[in-house]
């Protein structure tokens, strides 16, 4: 079974970093920070997704990261595939919140029920050839998005094409320097196509 343990972002605040997302999210160790330690401008080339039950939660979510300091994206919306909106945390990552249910079901509550990592990809196909030969299984596969079947994992991956990703968030797809974030999983360290670093969790590591 193949597991993503924990995300670390990085920041150049980092003490802002963890009470922003103490205060806005509280997924506890899901989420980590350290010092940035290389460039980055513009897009990054990645988002995390915070899946929820329901619309209320999804705004309970936004409303408590806008008043931690985050920046809207994209305001929460109804769309053909459920509600969600998108915001921009202190540090610079993107988040988005969303839910497939299209009605409330029971009062407000900040409960994720997933978290995922989705990695823009340039060649979709090849990144996911990639991740295959290291033991990934894919889920979902439509073109330019993957869906990686990490059953009993805290956290989802997936690829998207990087432009659509960007778009998807509500930023424009220019970026360049550190994407800024290492992925902690139960498999050796490694960079992807697409120069996400991956670190062994158990093993401390370096820079992304």
């Amino acid at each position: 079974m193949t597991s993503i343990e924990h995300i670390t972002l990085e920041a150049a605040d980092t003490r802002a970093a963890e009470r922003f997302y103490a205060e806005a999210f509280g997924l506890g160790d899901l989420i980590r920070v350290r010092e940035a330690a290389e460039p980055s401008t513009g897009f990054r080339g990645f988002t995390l997704s915070i899946i929820v039950s329901q619309p209320a939660n999804v705004h309970a979510f936004v409303d408590a990261a806008v008043a931690a300091g985050a920046t809207v994206l994209k305001p929460v919306s109804s769309s053909l595939w459920g509600v969600g909106g998108s915001i921009q945390a202190p540090d610079g990552a993107i988040w988005k919140v969303a839910t497939s249910a299209k009605k409330d079901t029971g009062p407000a509550q900040k409960k994720a029920d997933s978290v995922v990592l989705l990695v823009g990809a340039d060649d979709v196909k090849a990144s996911k050839r990639f991740h295959v030969e290291r033991g990934l299984t894919v889920g979902k596969s439509f073109g330019s998005y993957v869906d990686f079947a990490l059953t009993g994992s805290p956290i989802g991956f997936g690829l998207y094409k990087r432009a659509a990703l960007a778009k998807d968030a509500g930023v424009p797809v220019a970026g360049s320097g550190s994407h800024r974030v290492e992925i902690g999983w139960d498999g050796p360290a490694g960079t992807d196509p697409d120069g996400f670093a991956w670190a062994t969790a158990s093993v401390p590591s370096g820079a992304a």
